[in-house]
């Protein structure tokens, strides 16, 4: 049974005003510890889908698939046994163990990776940022936590901002060292699992049971190294190794009987194979119980507040639409759907359909209105001839004498003009008995020649623009459907990290292929001062980082026929036998030399 507390003798008295506060005081911590502990933490989805993987496949016969990743960077196996092994496609058991191991450590240096990235995020964020991530970002109970602790520490005079300011700062260094530890263990293992391959490399490349022989020794070298590695790095942590109170060791020994020895059976490398595998799964195992706490959490609990925001906002417009829905009795939703409909109707008549005839008929039914303008023009012409003789007429019968042939028009209404002037100093006698009338009737043949041509001049106008009128009604419907063109190729051509398309996947490769140069040049540091150990980590992490850039590049290298050539520079710098001179002119090569690596898609550098 639980014991209670012992009582403060100062606060004996309960009329005292300084116990009522401390007594409410204790009410409301109370009463918000237990509203704490009835919200249930936020669900871990892995373990959830990790349970009902195992129902299913304990029920239903199902498997549970793990995700692997798409072999890239290959193990430094280049001899001319192995080089025909791979090309007859007869690949050696030792090949495809070595492969599934490098291939498990590269998953889960990935997962390492990507939240040390968001965790390295969080700690160069602001001040507001990481208030904000200690609130809002980490799932509902830590939000009432923080809450909880913040009013407590604004109720003592105390200050809050700061609290939880130095409560992210500890938080967020402890995961990155944990984080940086575990990935300093795999990033070692990998470079030792290379280094051990390229020194073992003719044992492996024999036959079958040789090879396999080789392939324990090795492995019992470089998992009996993660272990001691790993054990290092949970100092101060021994629940890890121990069970019962006793220590037991995280990996199987592998048998390493020779094959020469009678003892050597297909047995006993079948069950070296399942140790191996054993192994890793534990490793795996290892990990993940690790990673749990250290790992970024996903988006459902970075986004729990806007996810429920609009999970109640959800509700509310359902049951918005529900009242207004015919189940209700109400005809609103059905109104408004007619409506819509005929909306998108008018829409479609107005500024799709009507254009696009417009404009089609305009280009192609030029032949037949050619008919129509050819008639136009051939009244104006008959205008003009008659206006002409009319003129001609008039001017000889004037002057008395012939005109010539080639006398213009504007001429000849230069004479019409001083006639009509002429008679109309006596208008009403050169009514009846002059040239007036004539002359008055030769200028109204002038103006109707003048209003012919000017509304054959408007209408070729009009034709001329009809496409543009089409055009500008259909503008809209253009902009509408450029809109959704450019969303639908974002959403193709998105970029999908270093792998996708756009220039943030061109900055991001060329991001890890500084951070190749960068960890060559760190690795090249430590071997030189005789820091093995260290070496022997920035080499790991120069074979992962060569890995992701593999991966990233070989779908565009592929298409523009450079894959080849940029995938043997790649491999050049995984090689433990390669100096450091020569791995940097790779680099500067990868740099400038091929398409998928340049700064920008459309600036390609002239090779000499």
């Amino acid at each position: 049974m639980a014991t209670s507390p012992p009582q403060n003798p100062s606060s004996g008295d309960p009329s005292d005003p300084s116990s009522l506060a401390a007594t409410a005081l204790d009410v409301s911590a109370r009463a918000w510890r237990s509203l704490v502990a009835r919200i249930p933490p936020l669900p871990d989805t892995s373990g959830l889908l990790a349970a009902v993987s195992d129902l299913q496949r304990r029920y239903f016969g199902v498997r549970r698939r793990r995700r692997r990743r798409r072999a890239a960077l290959p193990l430094p196996l280049r001899p001319a046994a192995a080089h025909s092994a791979r090309i007859a496609g007869e690949m050696p058991k030792a090949f495809v163990i070595l492969d599934d191991v490098v291939q498990h450590t590269l998953t889960n240096l990935h997962s390492i990776h990507k939240s040390l990235l968001f965790w390295q995020a969080k700690a160069e964020g602001t001040n507001s940022q990481k208030v904000y991530f200690m609130i809002f970002e980490r799932g509902p109970r830590a939000f009432v936590d923080t809450t909880y602790q913040t009013l407590t520490r604004l109720g003592s005079n105390g200050r809050p901002v700061q609290y939880i300011l130095h409560s992210a700062s500890d938080m967020v260094s402890i995961k990155l060292a944990a984080l940086t530890s575990m990935q300093h263990c795999l990033a070692a293992f990998l470079a030792e699992i290379h280094s051990e391959v390229d020194r073992c490399r003719e044992g492996l490349t024999a036959n079958s049971d040789k090879s396999l022989h080789t392939l324990f020794i090795v492995l019992n070298t470089t998992f009996s190294k993660l272990e001691v590695s790993l054990r290092n790095a949970g100092e101060g942590q021994d629940e890890l190794f121990t069970y019962d109170g006793n220590s037991y060791e995280l990996f199987e020994k592998l048998p390493e009987v020779d094959v020469e020895s009678p003892e050597w059976t297909e047995a006993l490398s079948t069950d070296g194979i399942s140790l191996i595998y054993q192994n890793l799964q534990k490793l795996d195992s290892f990990l993940s119980s690790q990673l749990t706490s250290h790992k970024r959490p996903n988006k459902l609990t970075v986004y729990w507040l806007p996810y429920t925001c609009g999970a109640l906002g959800l509700s509310v417009c359902s049951l918005w639409l529900l009242r207004h829905s015919s189940l209700m009795g109400s005809p609103d939703i059905d109104n408004w759907i007619q409506d819509a409909k005929e909306s998108v109707a008018g829409f479609w008549d107005e500024h799709v359909e009507k254009p696009i005839i417009s404009i089609r008929d305009e280009l192609f039914e030029t032949f037949k209105q050619r008919d129509k303008g050819v008639m136009e023009n051939q009244e104006v012409q008959l205008t003009e001839d008659s206006l002409r003789r009319m003129l001609v007429a008039f001017c000889e019968q004037t002057e008395g004498q012939k005109l010539p042939e080639d006398s213009s028009v504007q001429a000849m209404l230069e004479i019409l003009t001083k006639r009509y002037e002429k008679e109309l100093i006596h208008p009403m006698k050169n009514l009846f008995s002059g040239e007036l009338a004539r002359a008055m009737l030769i200028q109204i043949q002038k103006l109707k020649l003048d209003l012919e041509s000017g509304l054959l001049e408007m209408d070729q106008i009009l034709r001329a623009n009809a496409i543009n009128f089409a055009v500008l009604a259909a503008l809209p419907a253009f902009g509408l459907s450029l809109l959704l063109l450019m969303l639908l190729r974002t959403w193709i051509q998105r970029d999908h990290g270093a792998e996708g398309r756009g220039n943030i996947a061109r900055c991001q490769r060329r991001l890890l292929l500084v951070d190749v140069e960068r960890r060559l040049m760190e690795f090249q540091h430590y071997r030189d001062n005789g820091m093995e150990e260290e070496a022997r980590y920035k080499f790991g992490l120069v074979l992962y980082t060569l890995d992701r850039l593999c991966k990233a590049v070989e779908s565009h290298a592929k298409e523009t026929g450079e894959w080849l050539s940029l995938r043997e520079d790649i491999f050049d710098l995984a090689k433990l036998d390669m100096g450091m001179p020569d791995k940097m002119i790779v680099v500067s090569r990868l740099k400038w030399m091929y398409n998928c690596l340049l700064p920008f898609s459309s600036s390609r550098l002239p090779r000499l």
